[in-house]
């Protein structure tokens, strides 16, 4: 093998301003879609009412982004396309509170350093627009009304290199509309037009979040979802979120915004995802808009340079408060209010359920015990409460609520939303009547939902306790899981993790939750590990409560009533008003609806009435 000789030393310079502006154009443009990210922005800091991007070839050729805003005065112009000069922030007090969306002082230099660019614009108080050109820096008078206008020709023109990485037209216009797309959902109070060759492409009026939703995501964005505004400590989150039937099979109607700025964060997808684990089927992406107003200095915007990420000061309060007010914006059962009252909470009885090992610690043992049927349930329908009967499935025993003898009388049946049941078709289906039409209810899957979430509400109320190994198992370890585990070892040992550092590179699993005895203490381990280490100061307990639901799912799908199994009038109707009074009734615990409704309009279409 021949060496290769080491090669010259070269001496330490400064790198020329053209460079360093050219750098810094790599990591804020990355195609005209970037382009036309950071000059809305600027728009936007400038108080525009109505933001114009017009696109040449996609944005290859041409940019023109034209606002109504305050303008700049013809003195700052030059100094607008200087590396690192902006009128946002001037101490580090302002950029640890950050309140704008542009700051970095860099996008106009490295915009202007990689292509031919030119600005023109007229405050208020001005009797004419100046043109300022980029390149040669000679200014001139010009005609506009008040505001900005930037011209960005020929982009990566210096750097043909950057240029052959650019796809083709009509993906960089796909993605230059949906930089405005984005701005447009979280600025409703401010009009937007995008034009391609002289065409116009898309435009979104002035108006209210609900028009502007409807005008971008679509009527049936606001029929399949949820509004949701709820005050969490030191931050506001507004929005919307789509129910699980209106899940896609891509997660490209995603959006979320911190203080107005649309960002990615792994964070807040996480929290946003398991609050859809119950609900959702298989693979499927939740859709959603979701708003998080919070203090400037409680979110640190200065961490990427195309200011796409955050990063929150207290991340598990954050991911705790987006996990619930998304989990209680879809527990509304049926979208109404209860009409009954919700049963009695269910009883469990210190027990193993066969096969599972799953064990409730701390509930005492109960004589009397017997699985959820419907029978009980119709108790809640019937004028006098009934006894629960016992019911066994091999090992497998579970206490049914006692109904309760001060329910509610029925309120009138056109006010019930799953209205009258009317009877079984095919032993699987119950058929009903409500005030819209026809009601077609799954009533295993429905019924799983409502055994499934009194499962939850009890075992909620027991710790997981702690199973001690005899012969402590050990594992390698990276230095992040070590760190990990020595700086979160108390809450790994809420979770029934006893983890201890056996070296550098070395960890002793000594105890798992007993929730979970045929666990594998490594594997379960390195997965909470692994969460930990993803969520930060998130929610630690996500993990095993998720694989405690499971567990719990599989109980609930046993007891749930089977298909072909004849019910009265009186236990459809009980199961329909549980179903009102159940949080997520909407689908069962694999994410598949529960019941569908049919109204006479499309009845009558079905048989051609009125025509």
């Amino acid at each position: 093998m021949t060496e290769t000789a080491a090669p010259p030393r070269r001496p330490i310079r400064e790198l020329p301003d053209e460079l360093v502006s050219q750098i810094a154009a790599g990591e804020v443009v990355e195609r005209p879609a970037s382009v036309v990210r950071e000059l809305v922005d600027n728009a936007l800091d400038a108080g525009a009412t109505q933001v114009t991007v017009r696109l040449v070839a996609g944005g290859i050729r041409a940019i023109v982004v034209e606002d109504d805003g305050c303008g700049i005065p013809p003195e700052e112009l030059p100094l607008a396309l200087r590396r690192h000069a902006t009128s946002k922030i001037r101490t580090l007090e302002e950029l640890e509170g950050v309140s704008t969306m542009g700051f970095r002082g860099e996008a106009l230099a490295a915009i202007a350093s990689v292509s031919e660019t030119a600005i023109v614009s007229r405050p208020a108080d001005a009797a004419h627009a100046q043109r300022l050109d980029a390149r040669s820096g000679e200014l001139a008078p010009a005609a506009r009304a008040q505001g900005t206008s930037i011209e960005v020709r020929e982009l990566f023109f210096s750097t043909p290199a950057r240029r052959k990485f650019l796809k083709s037209e009509a993906t960089e216009l796909a993605h230059a509309v949906e930089a405005v797309r984005r701005h447009a959902l979280a600025r409703p109070d401010v009009g937007f037009a995008v034009w391609h060759e002289g065409k116009l492409v898309e435009q979104w009026k002035r108006g209210s979040h609900e028009q502007r939703f409807a005008d971008i995501l679509g009527e049936d964005f606001l029929a399949q979802s949820r509004a949701m505004d709820v005050q969490a400590g030191p931050m506001r989150l507004i929005g919307r979120v789509g129910l699980p039937e209106a899940a896609r099979a891509r997660a490209d109607q995603q959006f979320c915004y911190v203080n107005g700025r649309f960002v990615r964060d792994k964070l807040v997808q996480h929290a946003l995802r398991s609050a859809y684990e119950d609900v959702l089927h298989g693979q499927r992406q939740p859709v959603y808009v979701l708003f998080i107003d919070i203090d400037p200095t409680r979110v640190d915007v200065n961490v990427h340079p195309t200011k796409i990420e955050v990063r929150f000061r207290d991340s598990g309060e954050v991911y705790a408060a987006v996990r619930r007010a998304v989990t209680q914006a879809l527990a509304a059962p049926g979208g109404a209010a209860p009409i009954v009252a919700a049963p009695a909470p269910i009883t469990l009885p210190e027990t193993l359920v066969a096969g599972s090992g799953f064990r409730f610690a701390g509930l005492p043992p109960t004589a009397h015990q017997s699985r959820l049927s419907l029978a009980d349930l119709g108790a809640l329908y019937a004028p006098e409460p009934r006894t629960p009967l016992p019911v066994e499935t091999g090992a497998t025993r579970l206490l049914a609520a006692e109904p309760s003898a001060s329910v509610p009388a029925p309120t009138p049946e056109h006010d019930w939303p799953l209205g009258r049941a009317l009877g079984q078709l095919a032993g699987v289906y119950i058929l009903a009547e409500n005030a819209q039409g026809l009601v077609v209810v799954d009533m295993h899957a429905a019924h799983e939902r409502i055994v499934y979430e009194r499962l939850k509400a009890a075992a909620d109320q027991a710790a997981l306790a702690a199973q001690p190994l005899l012969i402590p198992a050990t594992f390698a370890a990276t230095p992040t899981e070590v760190a990990t585990a020595e700086a979160r070892a108390d809450e790994l040992q809420a979770l029934g993790l006893d983890l201890s550092a056996l070296g550098p590179g070395r960890l002793a699993v000594r105890s798992r939750p007993a929730a979970l005895p045929d666990a594998d203490p490594v594997e379960l381990a390195r997965s909470v590990l692994r969460e930990l280490t993803e969520l930060a100061e998130a929610d630690a307990g996500h993990l095993l409560t998720r694989a405690r639901d499971e567990l719990l799912a599989t109980m609930a799908c046993h007891g749930a009533v089977r298909a072909n199994r004849r019910l009265t009038l009186e236990e459809m109707n009980a199961l329909l008003r549980q179903m009102e009074a159940t949080e997520r009734a909407d689908q069962c615990n694999h994410g598949r609806p529960t019941w569908r409704q049919v109204s006479m309009k499309e009845l009558d279409a079905l048989f051609l009435r009125g025509r």
